[in-house]
């Protein structure tokens, strides 16, 4: 698998004007101005200059005058300045409002409205962060002075609209931006009542990624004065969403529908992409999601990477009924470019499955190209986590906490920490590897743990001789565990309760499980498993509550986790969401299927 191919630095295409003093390029969706996280550059002016660096073969990356940015799902053309010489220029010009900018924007809700209108308002940033119209103030009454100035300190903000094509509710307009403020013409047009598509923060209707596209920059040449007007041409999905709305499981019946999804899901995931190469050894990563489901468009498929393999999971439902789109969906994820595709099929609900390993769920050889090893490492955050890609439903590692062990490892300096339901134990080796002086890691299933201290020996954790002790593995029913280290199971001489109190416990249940001693459903019993949880967590401890119960909103898991803490007579100090991986996009409007919050307890 050569990364450099299906995660490429830039694209020549993508070149829409270049001479010695400018270079304007076509920004694709899915690409951010500035990088989120400044210790993996995955930003635009990042892979420009490393693209014409490789493309003229220099050794040092060449300059680039940086004067806009656009929102990581906006598309559309970017201007460079190419020598210091012309950066005086562009910046007198962006900075005077000398540059006309023109977007193409695709919206709902713009029927019976004029062909042509100007939108001016007055903006400024709302509590939760958002920009937002300030509601324009009434007349005063006759004989009364208006006060001076601009309402509540709000910013004038000028977007001249024309219709360029209509199609029911649906609209293709024309904007032109007098000014410029921050989500300008996103926060105009929902105000408006005609949202931009696939706009998660200002309520736009559903969309493969957010409808707008910078379409045209008209500037003065720094050199020769002239007027130079650069178009980019890319405007394909806006007008294929125009034509068809939200495809929704029809996607998997459009070649050209389902790439550009795919490419789209790929561009998002570059910085992770080429982690393995570019990243610092203590920062790789070479595991992680590529599709997730609705929140790439592409609903009932999660595929993820492993190393050179992808994992297809094609989730219970009517869109899988048809074999045509499973077979397109494997040949398409085929033609990116990984060693191998294995499948597996998920059901409605895994845990009532006997047997998880039957090979018509999850087939032990790759459906597409070459076998990955029986076992092999991949690495999370520079942690070695070992994967076994044809061993049933489970692979050995659960993608959506990546984050969640960098946290746990960052505030494990000699901390006592629990990991209740397991697994193999990655939350466990994050500890370890973050120095706590203690890990206890609980699970039913004793084949877990068995791998669990694979991963151990993996990080090069050892298990005997002065660690002995220090990282244990107990086989039992995590609400038994509980009970016993709480006070609450019973005392005898083979069952003593040991007096232990933790300063970290991890919560990450199935949503649903059955022992031989209960039945656990998340919906239902969260709140007596945090109970439990806050009585064995010593004073100033903190509980990392974890759930991936589709149906249950990040409100009501918060509800069950302050609940839990209530009844077990511990005082919050504090309970705070935890961050969603930036592989794990959620659906249009709606909650992320993992939620994760931090409970501090007194």
């Amino acid at each position: 698998m050569e990364r450099a191919r299906v995660w490429p630095f830039f694209k020549q295409e993508w070149v829409l004007f270049e001479d010695d003093d400018l270079l304007a390029v076509h920004k694709p969706a899915g690409v951010p101005s500035q990088s989120a996280q400044p210790e993996r550059p995955d930003d635009l002016v990042m892979r420009v200059r490393a693209f014409l660096a490789e493309r003229d073969g220099r050794a040092k990356e060449p300059y680039l005058g940086v004067h806009q940015r656009l929102d990581r799902d906006t598309s559309g053309v970017v201007v460079f300045a190419k020598r210091p010489e012309a950066n005086a220029s562009l910046a007198k010009q962006f900075e005077g409002r000398d540059v006309e900018k023109r977007y193409l924007a695709a919206v709902q809700g713009w029927s019976g409205r004029s062909r042509e209108t100007t939108l001016s308002d007055e903006l400024r940033r709302g509590e939760d962060g958002l920009m937002e119209v300030v509601p324009r103030q009434k007349a005063p009454p006759r004989g009364v002075r208006a006060p001076k100035g601009r309402p509540s300190g709000g910013q004038r903000a000028v977007t001249h609209v024309r219709v360029r094509t209509q199609k029911e509710e649906r609209a293709l307009l024309d904007l032109i931006l007098e000014t410029g403020r921050m989500h300008q013409a996103r926060v105009q047009l929902a105000h408006a009542g005609a949202p931009i598509a696939g706009d998660p923060l200002y309520g736009g209707p559903r969309a493969p990624r957010l409808m707008l596209h910078a379409a045209q920059i008209s500037l003065a040449h720094p050199k020769t004065g002239k007027r130079l007007s650069i178009r980019d041409p890319h405007t394909g999905p806006l007008e294929f969403w125009l034509k068809n709305g939200d495809l929704g499981a029809r996607v998997y019946d459009d070649v050209a529908a389902l790439d550009a999804a795919l490419a789209l899901a790929v561009e998002r995931r570059w910085g992770l992409g080429r982690s393995a190469e570019r990243d610092p050894e203590e920062r790789r990563t070479t595991a992680f999601r590529l599709v997730n489901e609705e929140g790439d468009a592409l609903p009932g498929l999660a595929v993820d990477v492993y190393g050179e393999h992808l994992v297809a999971q094609l989730y219970a439902g009517d869109v899988w009924d048809d074999a045509a789109r499973r077979e397109r969906v494997l040949d398409r994820l085929d033609a990116l470019g990984f060693d191998g595709v294995y499948l597996k099929m998920r059901p409605k609900q895994a845990n009532v499955l006997v047997d998880t390993r039957r090979d018509e769920l999850a087939p032990s050889t790759p459906v597409r190209g070459q076998a990955a090893p029986e076992a092999f490492d991949v690495l999370e955050e520079g942690m070695p986590v070992r994967v076994r890609l044809g061993d049933g439903l489970s692979t050995g590692v659960f993608l959506d906490q990546r984050s969640n062990r960098r946290f746990v490892r960052g505030i494990s300096e000699s901390a006592r920490v629990a990991n209740l339901f397991s697994y193999t134990c990655a939350f466990s080796v994050a500890a370890a590897l973050g120095g706590a002086s203690r890990t206890v890691s609980v699970d039913a299933s004793v084949t877990a743990l068995e791998r669990g201290r694979e991963n151990f020996a993996a990080a090069g954790i050892e298990l005997g001789g002065n660690n002995a002790g220090a990282h244990t593995f107990v086989a039992e029913d995590c609400f038994a565990w509980l009970a016993r280290m709480g006070g609450g199971g019973k005392e005898g001489p083979g069952n003593r309760r040991k007096a232990e109190s933790f300063d970290l416990l991890v919560l990450d249940p199935p949503s649903y499980s059955s022992t031989k001693k209960r039945r656990f459903v998340a919906e239902s019993d969260y709140d007596e498993l945090v109970t439990l949880a806050a009585k064995v967590v010593g004073p100033g401890g903190k509980i990392l509550a974890c759930c991936n119960h589709r149906g249950l909103t990040r409100t009501k898991f918060r509800r069950f986790v302050l609940a839990g803490v209530r009844a077990a007579g511990r005082e919050l100090l504090q309970l705070k969401d935890m961050p969603d991986g930036s592989d794990f996009p959620p659906p249009l409007g709606r909650d992320p299927h993992m939620k994760s919050v931090l409970a501090v307890l007194r």
